[in-house]
Formats: C-alpha cells, sequence, structure tokens
C-alpha cells in the first residue's frame, strides 16, 4: 500500500512539474499566456493530490489544515487560469500580474507542502 501511496505521490508531483514549468516557460519566453498544459498539471496535481488527502494505508495523522490551506491555494490557481483562458479566448491578453500570481501561487503551494511539517 506504501508503495501505491508513492506512485500517487510521484505523479502529483509531475502535475505541480508540468503546472510550474508550462508557466516558467512562458515567463522565460515573455510571452505571458495561460497553456493548456498549465491546464493539464493543475488538473493532475489537484487530482492526485486528493488521493493522497484520503488516510489510507498509513500509519500516521494527516495535517488536515495543511491539506485544506493547499486546497484553497490549487482553487485560487484554477480560478486564475480560468480568468486567463477567458481572456484569451476573447482575444484579450492575460494581465501581467494575474500571470505572475499564477506562478506565485504555484510556488507558495509547493513551499507549503515542503516547509509545513
Amino acid at each position: 500500500m506504501e508503495t501505491l501511496r508513492h506512485i500517487v505521490l510521484l505523479v502529483h508531483l509531475v502535475g505541480f512539474a508540468l503546472l510550474f514549468g508550462a508557466w516558467a516557460v512562458e515567463a522565460v519566453n515573455r510571452r505571458y499566456g495561460v497553456t493548456r498544459l498549465m491546464n493539464w498539471g493543475l488538473l493532475i496535481a489537484g487530482v492526485a493530490g486528493l488521493a493522497l488527502a484520503a488516510p489510507w494505508g498509513i500509519s500516521y495523522e494527516l495535517n488536515y489544515v495543511k491539506i485544506g490551506t493547499k486546497l484553497v491555494v490549487l482553487i485560487a490557481i484554477g480560478a486564475l487560469i480560468g480568468i486567463g483562458s477567458a481572456r484569451q479566448r476573447r482575444n484579450q491578453p492575460v494581465p501581467r500580474g494575474l500571470f505572475w500570481a499564477i506562478g506565485i501561487l504555484t510556488l507558495l503551494n509547493a513551499a507549503i507542502a515542503v516547509i509545513w511539517r
């Protein structure tokens, strides 16, 4: 059961890497847009994160405050990506503040996972 949990953790990290990597590519190229890969990364990280939040096959107590905080940040990232996608569909630019907020919140979510014990 622990091996399965580690596989889900790996999938969760891959989702984060897709989201942050796609954002970083856009930032480096100064395009400041939302991509489909960001949506996929958000979806993968979110679904795998919810699976990790289930108390299956572990012998320790889960930190539900931390899990809830990460979920709120993930929802905020999803809202920002949704707003950016809607603006792009109307041929409007994504505001730079919104674009940078996506990257900062994504990094914050990873920091919460690693630093908060």
